[in-house]
C-alpha cells in the first residue's frame, strides 16, 4: 500500500520501521521541524526523520498544515507534496501537528492514528504518563480513523497491555511502541481487504491526558505514598520527580510505598530512616521507600551508593 507517514518521536519511528519492514511504499514522511535541544541547544532531527533519511524516504517538515494559519507557505508546500504522493492512506503517530480537514480528506482510505491508550480513556498528548500516574492496571493501543476532533474518531483495532507495578513511562512506552507498529500493520492488511469495522467510541469513560509540564515534577509529600510512587514512575524519564534538600534539587527515580512508621512524624517529607535498602520518608498516609536518587550533575544511584556519597540524616525534611 502507498502511504504517507506523519510522526516525530521514537514512538513513531518504531511504527515507521514496522511499516517499512512490512513492505509498504512510504511515499512521503512528515515530521516536526528540526529544533535546538539540550544544554548546548544543538539542532536535533527527530527520530522519524533520521529513520526516513537512512532509508531513502522523502521528508517534509512544515511548521503548520493550516492553509489560513501563521505559515501558509509551509502548508501550501505540504499540500503539493501530499497531493503528489497519491497515497492510499496516511498513518499518524505522535506527529505533534493538528491535521486540518483537507488533510483528513486527501487519502483514499483516510488517516489512521496509532494512539497509546484504550480510547476513550486518555485522549490527548500524554496517555502513557497519565495512565501510570492514575494507577491504571491496564492500557493498550487503539488504531483510530482520524476525524477533526481530539482523538475522537472511530476505533478500528484495539489491543490491551497490562501495566506492572514497576513500569515506568519509559518501559511502558517501548512496549506500546512495538505493539502499535504491529497493530498498524494488521490494520492496513485488513483495510486492503475491506475488512475494517469502525466502532464509535463510547460516550462514557472519557478522560484527557494533558501534556506533561516540568512544574509537575516537584513531589508533594503530603500526598499518599501510593500516589507519590505512581508519579515517580510516570515521570521517568521525563521530567523526573524531584524534591529539595538544603537548597539542592534531588531527582527521585524509584520509590515504593512502605509500612506505616510506629512513631510516624508529623511532617510529610521527613526522613524516618536511612537504610541500604532504601531511604524511608514520611508521606501523607504512611511512608515511601526511596531506592534510586540523583544529585544535580551526578548519576542515578541506588540508595546505598547514594548515601555513601551524600549521607542523609534522620529528621531532615525533604521538599
Amino acid at each position: 500500500m502507498k502511504l504517507v507517514f506523519a510522526g516525530t518521536p521514537e514512538f513513531a519511528a518504531v511504527a515507521l520501521a514496522h511499516l517499512q519492514a512490512a513492505g509498504h511504499d512510504i511515499a512521503l514522511v512528515l515530521s516536526q521541524p528540526d529544533r535546538p535541544a539540550g544544554r548546548g541547544l544543538k539542532v536535533h532531527t527527530s527520530p522519524v526523520k533520521q529513520f526516513a533519511l537512512a532509508h531513502g524516504m522523502a521528508v517534509a517538515q512544515p511548521r503548520s498544515l493550516r492553509l489560513d494559519g501563521k505559515y501558509p507557505d509551509d502548508a501550501e508546500a505540504a499540500r503539493a507534496a501530499l497531493v503528489a504522493a497519491q497515497a492510499d492512506a496516511m498513518v499518524v503517530a505522535a506527529y505533534g501537528l493538528i491535521l486540518p480537514q483537507w488533510v483528513l480528506d486527501l487519502p483514499r482510505l483516510g488517516c489512521f492514528n496509532i494512539h497509546a491508550s484504550l480510547l476513550p480513556r486518555w485522549r490527548g498528548a500524554a496517555p502513557i504518563h497519565r495512565a501510570i500516574e492514575a494507577g491504571d492496571a491496564v492500557t493498550g493501543i487503539t488504531i483510530m480513523q482520524m476525524d477533526a476532533g481530539l482523538d475522537t474518531g472511530d476505533m478500528l483495532l484495539t489491543q490491551t497491555l497490562p501495566i506492572s507495578p514497576t513500569d515506568t513511562t519509559g518501559r511502558l512506552h517501548d512496549r506500546l511502541a512495538e505493539l502499535g507498529g504491529v497493530l498498524m500493520v494488521q490494520a492496513l492488511n485488513l483495510a486492503a481487504q475491506g475488512k475494517l469495522q469502525p466502532i464509535p467510541q463510547a460516550l462514557e469513560g472519557v478522560s484527557y491526558a494533558s501534556k506533561i509540564d516540568k512544574a509537575e515534577a516537584s513531589i508533594d509529600w503530603s500526598q499518599t505514598a501510593q500516589t507519590i510512587s505512581q508519579r515517580v514512575r510516570a515521570f521517568d524519564p521525563f521530567p523526573g520527580a524531584s524534591t529539595v534538600l538544603a537548597g539542592e534539587t534531588l531527582k527521585i527515580w524509584a520509590a515504593e510505598p512502605g509500612p506505616i512508621a510506629s512513631q510516624r512524624p508529623s511532617t510529610p517529607g521527613q526522613i524516618v530512616a536511612c537504610e541500604p535498602s532504601g531511604i524511608v520518608v514520611a508521606a501523607g498516609d504512611s511512608t515511601l521507600i526511596v531506592t534510586e536518587l540523583q544529585r544535580p550533575g551526578g548519576k542515578r544511584l541506588a540508595s546505598a551508593e547514594f548515601l555513601r556519597g551524600c549521607p542523609l540524616q534522620v529528621g531532615q525534611v525533604l521538599g
